[in-house]
């Protein structure tokens, strides 16, 4: 059985600006915007106990409450590319480049179904050694998801692992169909936009569990092909491997 990480950099501008200061990121109320600007700005970036004061993540700096005390860093983009750098070649220490997908400057998938036996450990326990060597060498502190496939991975990330006291969350296809087909809003999934939810609902489909046994001729001329895609992550499957997108090649170029 394949087991997938996806690691994500918590907060990961303002964790930076907090740790280049000497401040616990999970308790320094820190913003990264630009204090130049207007106040209507957007914060590229909340502290951890920020967001856990009701601030939200891409807000505008006059939304943030007046009563609250934070700190405003200017943005340094080559700083957060040189951190990502490290964190990337923390990665690199104990698994190979090509088990290894950056999805994003704060966030990579890694295939570890090969390593698990070599470290002597399950998949929770190399999530945490990653997360914990991580943290070790750069103070940022990192959420995980762990799936059995890329699909659950992420959502395993983005839904279950924010609400665990450990920040790692865990799927495969059973866990997924038993916690997650009734799960609103449909937003919370990936690659399910405002949009495409706003078609589903049309469709009278509110839940993963709706869509999974939804029409699928109906779905089909709805969402053309995109459609597939949709059935299959209903169901929690995803076909699509690391390998698989480390051989894509693009048939042109723009």
């Amino acid at each position: 059985m394949k087991m997938y990480l996806c690691i994500d950099l918590k907060s990961f501008y303002a964790s930076v600006e907090c740790v280049e200061r000497g401040l616990d990121p999970m308790t320094a109320n820190l913003v990264v915007a630009d204090p130049e600007r207007s106040d209507k700005t957007i914060c590229l970036a909340v502290s951890p106990s920020m967001k856990a004061l009701g601030v939200k993540n891409r807000c505008r700096v006059f939304e943030i409450p007046r009563n609250i005390d934070y700190i405003m860093a200017e943005p340094r983009m080559q700083k957060y590319i040189d951190y990502a750098a490290e964190i990337y070649g923390i990665y690199l220490k104990y698994i190979s480049k090509d088990d290894i997908h950056v999805y994003s400057i704060d966030e990579a998938f890694i295939d570890v179904s090969p390593y698990l036996k070599t470290y002597g450990k399950n998949a929770k326990e190399m999530a945490e050694f990653l997360m914990g060597e991580v943290y070790r060498e750069t103070g940022i502190r990192a959420t995980c998801g762990i799936g059995t496939n890329l699909y659950l991975t992420k959502i395993a990330l983005d839904i279950t692992a924010k609400h665990s006291s450990d920040f790692i969350g865990y799927l495969d296809e059973e866990r997924y169909i038993k916690t997650l087909w009734d799960h609103r809003p449909l937003t919370d999934f990936w690659r399910i936009g405002p949009g495409i939810a706003k078609r589903l609902e049309n469709c009278n489909i509110f839940t993963m569990g709706q869509l999974a046994h939804a029409d699928e001729e109906l779905l089909y001329r709805t969402f053309g092909i995109d459609a597939e895609l949709l059935i299959d992550h209903a169901w929690g499957r995803e076909p699509v491997t690391i390998a698989d997108i480390k051989a894509y090649k693009s048939k042109t170029n723009s």
